[in-house]
Parts: structure tokens; sequence; C-alpha cells
């Protein structure tokens, strides 16, 4: 791929890379996939999250859902409202913390929706990684904040709070949790990690997985010799601190994946992971570290495990056309824009379609929420009747 960089994305890159290569050298020339997806995306001051590198929107290297239209944040504002007003009524602090928030477009989506609905917020929070990131949602959120002169308080945490009540929201976030890739060979699966040979980053097996780590679908089926995959424990760990944490409340994330069954296929060869730039996907993760984003889908079967081992109360995973569908995203386009109007409806046409159609968005994006504690608060069967959710994809 022809790609010009700025001489300081140069040598940006070959620092991480040497701080990589080091790495590689001090644990006797292996690493293991998940460290090297940490430094790349994380080390600070050189990580692709942690350096100010990336971008997100139209000239950058990916876009997100909110980022595509404020119809995303006020269609998931259709879900979150009867909780927010239910806790309300039971005493409960109401309020909203949000994982990754990107630019902050999600959130202003949000508060923008729920002001025109009449509704007060006590708080929005937020959790980020990436300083350059949280400087630009708090402009953003600020400016909104005093344009609507809105009394809700917004603080940015280091850490979920323990006992939390309220919604948790996360979107594009687990998908960039560092996973291990496993390869099969002769008949066993080996870790398959990092080496560095004549100047370059390549894969290199490393030992034997141990069978207690393996899910039930890659035991219990055949698989090509050299098929590559991914486990995915420190999101898992990660998706059961949040439930641990919930005390009270509703929790919602957006990301691509796929369920168990889908996602360790026999004919899915070569796993998910995939590099970012300048919205360019890639085939190679060791291309331009810390220049570009390294994801991968999430595996949302063990996801859900996770949740419910934590005492979820339910949990649910549809594709994302279903979700907003179901929260009435089409009604809130009539709301706001006039399909006579060709020169404005436009636009957001144009975003519904990429937000909703199995070639964009979709399909592959899935919704998946699960709740806890808050069957003894609500009224019966009030999850079910939720919009987006309405009992429907109950795993």
């Amino acid at each position: 791929m022809d790609i010009t960089l700025t001489s300081l994305e140069t040598e940006h890159s070959k620092l991480l890379k040497a701080k990589i290569v080091s790495q590689i050298a001090s644990q006797g020339g292996w690493l293991p996939f998940s460290r090297y997806m940490e430094m790349v995306l994380y080390e600070p001051g050189m990580g692709y999250y942690s350096a100010g590198a990336h971008k997100l929107g139209a000239g950058g290297d990916f876009t997100t859902a909110p980022e595509l239209s404020p119809l995303f944040g006020a269609a998931i504002c259709s879900t979150l409202l009867p909780v927010l007003e239910g806790l309300k009524e039971k005493g409960f602090p109401v309020q909203i913390l949000e994982f990754g928030a990107g630019t902050g477009k999600l959130a202003t989506s949000i508060l923008s929706r729920l002001n025109d609905l009449g509704f007060k917020l006590d708080r929005y929070d937020i959790i980020e990684i990436s300083p350059d990131l949280a400087q630009r949602q708090q402009e953003r959120i600020g400016g909104l904040v005093q344009e609507l002169n809105l009394s809700t308080q917004c603080h940015w945490l280091s850490e979920l709070p323990k006992e939390f009540k309220g919604v948790i929201l996360a979107n594009e976030v687990v998908d960039a949790i560092p996973c291990d890739a496993i390869i099969y060979q002769n008949g066993f699966w080996y870790q398959y990690g990092v080496g560095f040979e004549n100047d370059k980053l390549l894969w290199k097996a490393g030992s034997p997985v141990a069978q207690d780590l393996l899910p039930e679908s890659l035991l219990s089926r055949n698989f090509s010799e050299g098929y590559v995959t991914e486990l995915h424990a420190p999101a898992n760990a990660w998706m059961r601190q949040v439930a641990q944490q919930l005390d009270t409340g509703l929790f919602l994330t957006f990301d691509y994946g796929f369920p168990e069954s889908e996602y360790y296929h026999p004919q899915r060869l070569e796993g998910t992971l995939m590099a970012h730039h300048r919205h360019h996907a890639i085939q190679d993760p060791f291309y331009l570290p810390g220049l570009c984003d390294l994801t991968t889908h999430v595996e949302w079967s063990q996801i859900a495990r996770s949740a419910l081992a934590e005492n979820a109360d339910d949990v649910y995973l549809t594709n994302q056309a279903a979700y907003l569908l179901d929260a009435g995203i089409g009604d809130i386009a009539l709301e706001i824009g006039n399909p006579s109007d060709p020169e404005t409806f436009l636009p957001i046409s144009n975003s519904l379609q990429k937000l909703l159609s199995e070639a964009e968005m979709g399909e592959l994006f899935k919704a998946f929420a699960f709740s806890k504690n808050l069957g003894a608060l609500l009224p019966e069967h009030f999850l079910e009747d939720l919009p987006g959710l309405r009992g429907r994809n109950r795993l």
C-alpha cells in the first residue's frame, strides 16, 4: 500500500517498533500477541490511542456510528429513557457513564436528545484513556452544556466506580481490548505471537495452549492446518469487571463481531485481526505500529457468559439494524427532517443507509445489553418492552 508519511510519523513508528523489538529480545525472541497489541495501541506516549496519532471521521482512520449521525445517539435514548426514569422514581442517581467516548459526539447526541425530551440528567461521566480525545470531549461536551444551559455534571474518571447505579455505555470499545492469537498445527493449538527477523516483525508460533483456555467450539470441531484465530481473555475479564461493578442498571454496547459458532467457523481461516489507517483496512497487524488502529471482532457468546457469571439478569444480542429500527430511528429521522425537502433530508437518508444497511454497519455490528437488579425495581416484563430490545434475541 502506497501511503505517504511525514517524517514525524515515520520516526514515531520507528521508535515504537524499536521498543517492541527490545521487548521481544528481552522475552527470548517471542512476545505474546496480546502484549504486542497492548504496546501498539496503549504504550504511554507512543501507542495509537495514547499518543494522539489517530483521528475519527471522514479525514481520519475510521468512522463510528455516532460520527455518522446524531440519530444514533437519539435512538439509544429510546432505550435509556425508561430505565433512567425508573431509577429516578426509586430515588437513585440519574447518571450515564460512557467508556471510550471518541470525539464526544455520542455524549452530545444523547444529552441533546434527553434535553429535547425534557429529561434532566444528573451526571454524564466518561472513562477515556486517550488524552487528546479527552480534551476534544471536554471541549465539545462543555460547549453543549453551556449552549443548552444544562445542569448535567460531566466528569472524566480513571476507573469505573464501585456499586454503580445507572446506565453504562460503550461504543466500539471491546474490539480494541488486546487479544491473544492462536494457530492450529499438527492437531494442537499453539500460541501465535510476535518475533523479529531480517528487520521485520513477524508471526511466530509459541508454546501449546492449555485446553482449559480453549472455547468448546475449538475443541469439538475439525480445523485445517494453519488455521488462525483469537482468544479474548482480557475482554472477558473486562466484561466481568463491568458487570460486577454495575449494582443496578443497564449496560449497552455496540461493536462488530459474531457469536461463538460463527466466530470459530472452520472456514474463517485467518481470524479477524485487522489494522486501519486512513480508512484503509490492512491485513498485516505489523504495519506501521503506533500509526494504525488494530482491532479484532468481538466474540459475543463468551462476553454474554462473562456478564451472566457476575449475576446479570438478562443478556440481549441483536444486529445494529434491528436494534435501531426497534428503537424508533426511522420515526426520529422523520421528526427532525422533512422528506419533501431533499436538500436537508438527503444527508439524513444517507446516514440511515450506512447505519442500517446489511452491506454497511447494519448486520456486522451488534447491540449487546444486559440488565442487573432492575427486575425488583421496575414493572414486570419492563425489559421485554424496552425499545431496541423488546424481549427478542434474549440469550
